[in-house]
């Protein structure tokens, strides 16, 4: 079985209305030009603050899972009948804390939120601190069935956890969707693509990995297959990326290259 992904790498703004906007352009021209079954847009689409924003203003543009933005992104899903996989920021249910979830929505063609995911490795790292504004969420993604395969889900920074990704591949993932916002720097374009080449690979699954694009990230947007071969790559500009996944292709790679079956858990611990 194939279906056809494509992944909508694209800039995000401080400004919701212009992101929907943006995201019924490429949903309609995904759905028009690459026949697409589903989309995957990047981390945090739902809006961009450059460095420097108030915290307050950040804190205000957080949503409910339920809210508007995420109403509207299903009403698209549905208006042009694919299945999505969007970022987001989610308001906390805790009025003593003063940050918000980095969030990842699932919905069908129905227009229908199939899973959620809360970021649960937070990207303190390379001088950055997400976690004085970003509360981490407290549960991996549990794979869900859909009609192109069991589906995981992580988010950007977490591709440096490899236990993550084993985790989806253990709860049966044929496919890890990675909505991401990879900051520029140093070598990092090579850790881009080393970190998604060798999750795929040693999962033996496929690795569908969505970048945000501006002056602070690289675009660079991948999907890997079971073999850790690519199969399709974005530029440093926006765009929509499509690509041809076939299921079949994880069984054969897993049929030659039976890793997961020569675990030896016993010795992990």
């Amino acid at each position: 079985m194939s279906f056809q992904i494509v992944m909508a790498q694209l800039g995000s703004t401080d400004d919701k209305q212009v992101n929907l906007e943006k995201a019924e352009k490429a949903l309609k021209e995904a759905k028009e030009l690459y026949g697409a079954d589903m989309v995957v847009f990047p981390e945090a689409y739902m809006s961009y603050f450059i460095v420097g924003t108030p915290r307050e203003v950040k804190l205000n543009d957080a949503e409910a899972i339920d809210g508007p933005f995420v109403n509207a992104m299903c009403e698209l899903a549905h208006k042009y009948s694919v299945w999505i996989v969007f970022g987001m920021r989610e308001r906390s249910e805790d009025p003593e804390d003063d940050r918000v979830y980095n969030s990842v929505v699932l919905a069908d063609s129905t227009g229908k939120v199939v899973s959620t995911y809360r970021k649960t490795h937070l990207y303190d790292a390379f001088g950055a601190k997400e976690s004085s504004s970003i509360k981490p969420g407290d549960a991996l993604f549990q794979p869900v069935e859909t009609p192109f395969g069991k589906l995981g889900l992580l988010v950007c920074y977490e591709l440096r956890f490899p236990e993550i990704s084993r985790y989806q591949a253990l709860h049966g993932a044929d496919i890890l969707i990675v909505p991401s916002g990879w900051v520029k720097g140093p070598v990092k374009e090579r850790h881009w693509e080393s970190l998604v080449t060798v999750r795929a690979l040693e999962n033996t699954a496929y690795v569908v990995a969505c970048n945000q694009v501006n002056e602070h990230y690289i675009g660079q947007s991948l999907v890997v297959d079971p073999m850790g071969v690519v199969l399709a790559r974005g530029v440093e500009t926006e765009g929509l990326i499509p690509c041809r996944v076939d299921l079949e292709r994880v069984q054969e790679v897993r049929a030659k290259l039976p890793s997961h079956l020569h675990r030896q858990p016993e010795l992990y611990v």
